[in-house]
């Protein structure tokens, strides 16, 4: 039996997902935080500006976490969530309330889950556009 090995999400690749989402979203004249977490959602990177508002550190940390833990993007989840959605009756006995808001995303190496970005502070929509900058430029 033959095993495909997948190359894990490094710190080198965090500081890059961190250093080209804080680029996009500057970019756009935008202050965010951005939070990289590794496959088995521990912390591998993280960035906030003094000028992002607090929250900001918690939701970026957050997206990546529903990112990783749900295999998708949030910003397809969204409709999910709604009443007579497909998670609607989620349980929220995680170790981390999952957010459903646009801004996770999730990393894949050889079609592989190796980690998640998450970006906040910006509208949802640019938060994500940020995240998928970041991961196209790993890519």
């Amino acid at each position: 039996m033959s095993t495909t090995t997948v190359a894990p999400l490094t710190t080198e690749d965090a500081e890059l997902l961190v250093a080209t989402a804080r680029r996009a979203a500057e970019d756009a004249g935008v202050t965010v935080s951005v939070t990289v977490l590794d496959a088995g959602g521990h912390l591998l990177a993280f960035r906030r500006d003094d000028r992002a508002v607090l929250i900001s550190g918690e939701t970026s940390t957050r997206k990546a976490y529903t990112a990783l833990q749900l295999n998708a993007p949030t910003a397809d989840l969204v409709d999910a969530v709604q009443p007579g959605g497909l998670f609607h009756t989620l349980p929220t006995a995680l170790d981390r309330p999952l957010l459903f808001i646009a801004g996770g995303v999730p990393v894949r190496r050889d079609g592989r889950l190796i980690g998640a970005i998450g970006v906040g502070g910006g509208a949802p929509e640019q938060d994500h556009g940020f995240a998928i900058a970041a991961v196209e430029a790993l890519a």
